[in-house]
């Protein structure tokens, strides 16, 4: 039997940490897969978990729903078949709705893999943020995860923390919250909260329940991406899921079918792929960067009008001293460091309106 852990988690949380902390710390001796779902046409994570002795495949694509239930049930049957693991890690995108992926896995009916942990990871200094302008994708990871590891809680207030660990609670009640900084935390120990089996269950018995209810209107059977008309009332956890956005939506959605974000009983949900909020920009390059530089550059990318609503920018580069600079940004947070060389530079930045001539100019 396979066990799959599920890594979601909002872009930049810290996702790709966890996992090398885990792999380094909790998984010793088993066979392992880790199967990526990159937002955007320049995948870089990949690059850091090589170095891990880890089997990686990568999927990219803007619509994470759409290739779920194509590419990642063929990824899936692929390195059970040839790899034949302990247990796969899935790290969906990180605009990915974490409901979308476990509904992706229940619907292959494999009786080979076991459903072992949900995990969602968010930074504990941006969950209000994130939970305001992009409440749809975000309140969807949290809500049906089994456990909540909050990252960069070294140093932050007791009060800001407080605040968060509510936030979460309000649209999760019963999932395992870890908020004790990770360094303090082993391994094997963030393993034993993630496989907390009595939430596990739970969410696995709402998550059918719900998937049985949405078979009833008319799609395809094989995709659940594209469910724009629901006129059934959306419950997880015994409260209304609404869209969170308000008159002041800043997440950028369409709204094609309706005059405003007015989601009471009787009005129709309106269910955005990530590629409707979000865009990516890359570019592979050749260029040589200073420290400096790259640095200058992720302070620039804070700067809205400028560039758009930057969320997330990652990369690696040549350095202009013959090492290469491994670099991620969220917003009002960066870092640079010297890292393993890749067989050419990538970076790729994610976001909402992003402007592609700016961004092309800003490291061209």
């Amino acid at each position: 039997m396979t066990k799959i852990d599920i890594f979601s988690g909002f872009l930049g949380a810290g996702k790709t940490t966890l996992i090398k902390k885990l792999i380094a710390e909790a998984f010793a001796g088993e066979k392992l897969v880790l199967i990526e779902n990159e937002f955007g046409e320049i995948a870089i994570d990949g690059g850091f978990l090589q170095e891990a002795g880890i089997e990686i495949t990568e999927m990219n694509s803007g619509c994470i729903c759409c290739s779920l239930v194509g590419d990642f049930g063929e990824a899936l049957r692929k390195v059970l078949a040839e790899f034949h693991p302990d247990r796969i890690l899935i790290e969906p995108s990180g605009v990915g709705k974490l409901s979308d992926v476990i509904r992706a896995v229940q619907n292959l009916h494999m009786e080979d893999v076991q459903l072992n942990s949900f995990t969602t990871v968010a930074d504990a200094n941006k969950c209000k943020m994130y939970m305001k302008n992009f409440g749809e994708f975000y309140n969807d990871q949290i809500g049906h995860a089994n456990s909540i590891i909050l990252s960069r809680t070294a140093g932050i207030s007791e009060q800001k923390l407080e605040t968060c660990v509510k936030l979460l609670r309000e649209h999760n009640a019963t999932a395992t919250i870890i908020t004790t900084p990770w360094d303090a935390l082993s391994g094997a120990q963030i393993l034993e909260a993630m496989e907390h089996r009595n939430t596990l269950d739970e969410e696995l018995r709402q998550l059918a329940e719900e998937t049985e209810h949405e078979h009833h209107h008319h799609h395809d059977e094989d995709c659940d991406c594209h469910e724009h008309h629901h006129d059934h009332d959306h419950e997880e956890h015994g409260h209304e899921h609404h869209h969170d956005h308000d008159e002041h939506c800043t997440c950028g959605c369409h709204d094609h079918d309706h005059d405003h974000h007015d989601h009471e009983h009787g009005h129709d949900h309106h269910h955005h792929h990530a590629d409707e909020i979000f865009t990516s920009w890359g570019i592979e390059t050749t260029r040589k960067f200073t420290k400096e530089e790259i640095e200058q550059a992720l302070v620039a990318l804070n700067d809205s009008e400028t560039y758009g609503t930057v969320l997330r920018a990652k990369g690696i580069v040549t350095g202009a001293d013959g090492t290469w600079l491994h670099f991620d940004y969220v917003p009002e947070e960066s870092e640079v460091r010297e890292g393993a060389a890749m067989v050419t530079g990538r970076l790729c930045v994610i976001g909402s309106n992003l402007k592609e001539d700016a961004l092309a100019q800003l490291f061209a």
